[in-house]
């Protein structure tokens, strides 16, 4: 290690605090640390010169790729007209006009207006703050409880960080919110009955979301927020009929659906949505990640025209809307979104999502359906994730404490590979930028493979697993 790289860690460790790092061991040098100088298409660059494929485009998010100057152009020549103004009381910029018309173009069917922030989590605390006020509106003070899922992520704020359905993220910080609800995650790999069709596993779930909102009370639930396909919780879209048959329970008792776009849209899974994609109906859409490819700090929230109305309607009453944040609407992030999509449609890139898509789910199956320790191989788009289990045909997971998915993970950034080890379950999950090609997934696809045999054989010959 140059002194350089090795100064730096050392000021690192003793100054930043970092996110979802064993806080001890790192700061003692225990855990190793990474500078990361560069990076250009689907490949980051480390100070030591190590080139690692990024297999998750950072977190879901760098959709366009590393390295794009005509980025980096449009962020310094906004930078230089109007580097910041509020959005308060009407104020505007030219970047966040445009940049709104296209999105509710872009968006599903009855889409109204978009409010903004500057990430995920922020984005689903207006949410939250929006279905209270919108139930206030119309004097329902008790409608006020949101129905989230088991294994969902919805970010790591307060109310957020209640919505998400993963222990993690609520352990020893007194979470969730009483008013936050989870039902079952649609999770057709972990179903209860072994003999349940997808299609009776869907109405399963269904069942389970009903029996939910009866027993709180209808008249005290106000919204279900989800993701179309559960990101974080291990990637796992949705079982046959899913949507269709959880809208009809939404529908059926009046409750709002906020669809949690951050992972898939702007054509993580080959659609602008999986709103579209899953044709979910929501009122309330989330966005963030791949509005702006990670260039810049942004999300929405994209507002369906009957909440609209009704703020709209409440404000002769109430007079002006109380939230808002510093950064709402910043006009540099706006220029790196409209940059953004002008790059995503020219290169077609939502197209090229699903053609490529498909080819990583096809080439997935083939290498690794009747591998002895993957238990599930599953995806859609461009995310996929494998599942190892210690019993393929009962599917029984491998004890927590050999840490099998934190095992591949590390094989793979051994060799040249980053794939996330997801944080519930031995999973190996996959989200490469939308401008990976054929031949980045057949090599994606052939480190993970070398990988995932390194960890069995290991677990082999130390006589922890043997093949069932």
């Amino acid at each position: 290690m140059d002194n350089r790289t090795q100064r730096l860690l050392e000021m690192d460790r003793q100054r930043v605090f970092h996110a979802s790092t064993h806080l001890k061991q790192y700061a003692h040098g225990e855990i190793t640390g990474r500078i990361i100088t560069q990076a250009k298409g689907i490949r980051i660059q480390d100070s030591l010169g190590n080139e690692l494929i990024d297999g998750f485009a950072g977190l879901y998010c760098v959709n366009i790729g590393y390295g794009r100057e005509e980025m980096a152009e449009a962020i310094y020549a906004q930078a230089k007209k109007l580097a910041y103004y509020h959005t308060y009381v009407g104020h505007t910029n030219e970047a966040l006009v445009e940049l709104s018309d296209r999105i509710i173009a872009m968006a599903p069917k009855g889409m109204s207006k978009v409010y903004y922030g500057m990430s995920g989590s922020d984005a689903n605390e207006t949410q939250l703050k929006l279905v209270w006020y919108y139930n206030n509106l119309l004097g329902r003070p008790e409608k006020k409880k949101v129905i989230s899922r088991d294994r969902g992520y919805h970010g790591s704020s307060i109310a957020s960080g209640s919505m998400t359905g993963l222990p993690l993220f609520h352990a020893h910080f007194d979470l969730p919110l009483e008013q936050i609800k989870h039902t079952i995650a649609p999770y057709y790999y972990r179903r209860q009955e072994s003999e349940m069709s997808e299609l009776e596993f869907s109405q399963f779930c269904a069942e389970k979301l009903e029996a939910m909102i009866l027993k709180e009370g209808p008249d005290t639930v106000a919204a279900m927020i989800a993701e179309p396909v559960l990101g974080t919780g291990g990637i796992v879209p949705p079982p046959e009929g899913y949507w269709a048959a959880i809208k009809r329970v939404l529908d059926k008792y009046d409750v709002l659906l906020i669809a949690d776009e951050v992972v898939c849209g702007f054509g993580r899974i080959g659609s602008p949505f999986g709103s579209i994609y899953y044709d979910m109906r929501p009122d309330l859409i989330t966005v963030a990640k791949g509005l702006t490819s990670a260039y810049q700090p942004l999300s929405g929230v994209i507002v369906g025209e009957k909440i609209w109305q009704a703020l709209e309607n409440g404000t002769d009453a109430w007079g002006p809307f109380g939230h808002g944040y510093t950064y709402s609407g910043h006009p540099i992030g706006a220029a790196a979104a409209n940059c953004n999509l002008d790059i995503i449609e020219r290169e077609n890139l939502i197209q090229r999502a699903a053609d490529n898509g498909q080819y990583l789910q096809q080439k997935m199956q083939q290498i690794f359906a009747h591998h002895p320790i993957v238990g599930d191989s599953r995806g859609v788009g461009m995310l996929h994730a494998l599942e190892f289990s210690a019993d393929k045909q009962h599917r029984t997971a491998f004890d927590a404490n050999l840490k099998v998915g934190p095992q591949i993970a590390a094989a793979c950034m051994e060799a040249g590979l980053i794939a996330r080890a997801m944080p519930h379950g031995d999973i190996l999950g996959f989200a490469p930028p939308l401008v990976a090609t054929t031949e980045d997934i057949d090599l994606m696809v052939d480190i993970a493979h070398r990988a995932i045999n390194k960890v069995m054989d290991s677990l082999v010959t130390s006589k922890q697993w043997q093949v069932k």
